[in-house]
């Protein structure tokens, strides 16, 4: 197996993790946690989304809380923009990097975002477009890449000829979103033979959704395939409002103690970021989804008690 000796991990916790959160989260409470994962040593963090907070109430403070971070050097913040409106708010606020986002079918594009495929591809490209103009960092994301809620199995034929016009309209990074949790290795490894003949396999990221407990294994697939980025979400936040039953995403901590494990550098320290995901529980007032937080959070707790027993006796 050649594998790749270092990858890149997107967090994207903040934004598309507490989205789907019932309790809203304070600006100073997020940025808490956005401290927290870059102390961690995470240097991409999608922060907001600037999308109507009818919507998405989750996310309407994104102005106040991207003017109010204050991030290491070298750590790249960025916020999904899902129309002008939403492009201006993002520029106002100082964003060099932006987040668009469509559906790889039909039906996907119209419950998420109201729009035909065309229209949203038509949308995305006059965004691009003063993107560009503005030298922002732009990446893409495309929902529902292997399997689709409403359609089955997405058409890769489809997939690819949508892929090839993202980048024609001048994307940076495309991250490919298996939005309910249904790929095998096997269609991560078709996936991309199939896009690389069309595109640079740099540009492209995967994310993975752990519906059916085969996000790890998804990425294995993906690095063998020579992908090197991927988006996790800390202690498995996340999931799709339209997308029916959608578990959480891939969980930050899972995934870099996978990579460290087999040697791939991440940049992350997992006992920070352990401490990050306690962080989130504790602000979100539940328990996280993801296995190796909950493992390793369950071991501090015994190690304090034993120490408190033997200071009391």
């Amino acid at each position: 197996m050649k594998l790749p000796a270092k990858v890149s991990i997107v967090e994207v916790g903040p934004r598309d993790g507490l989205q789907n959160e019932a309790k809203i989260l304070t600006s100073a409470e997020k940025i808490r946690l956005i401290d927290a994962l870059a102390a961690a040593g995470l240097n991409r963090i999608e922060a907001s989304s600037f999308v109507s907070p009818k919507w998405i109430p989750q996310m309407a403070d994104s102005a106040e809380l991207i003017g109010a971070l204050k991030v290491p050097a070298g750590c790249r913040i960025s916020a999904l923009v899902p129309n002008d409106k939403g492009y201006d708010s993002a520029k106002a606020a100082g964003l060099k990097e932006i987040a668009l986002f469509m559906s790889a079918t039909e039906s996907h594009n119209k419950k998420n975002i109201n729009k035909s495929t065309k229209e949203a591809l038509d949308t995305l490209a006059e965004l691009a477009k003063r993107a560009r103009a503005d030298q922002l960092f732009i990446r893409c994301y495309l929902s529902v890449v292997f399997l689709c809620p409403y359609e089955g199995k997405t058409d890769p034929l489809k997939v690819e000829e949508l892929v090839k016009e993202l980048f024609e309209i001048g994307i940076d990074e495309l991250s490919l979103g298996d939005t309910i949790g249904g790929a095998t290795p096997s269609d991560v490894w078709r996936m991309i033979e199939r896009l690389e003949r069309s595109c640079a396999k740099e540009k492209l990221a995967l994310h993975f959704h752990d519906t059916r407990g085969t996000a790890l294994a998804n990425v294995l697939a993906g690095l063998e395939a020579g992908i090197t980025t991927y988006d996790a979400s800390i202690g498995g936040m996340g999931g799709c409002p339209y997308a029916p039953g959608a578990a959480g995403n891939l969980a930050t901590e899972d995934l870099v103690y996978m990579l460290d494990g087999m040697g791939i550098e991440s940049g992350v320290n997992l006992e920070k970021l352990l401490d990050a995901g306690e962080l989130a529980q504790e602000l979100l007032g539940h328990k996280l989804t993801g296995r190796y937080l909950q493992a390793c959070l369950a071991s501090r707790a015994k190690s304090l008690k034993k120490k408190e027993m033997e200071a009391c006796s």
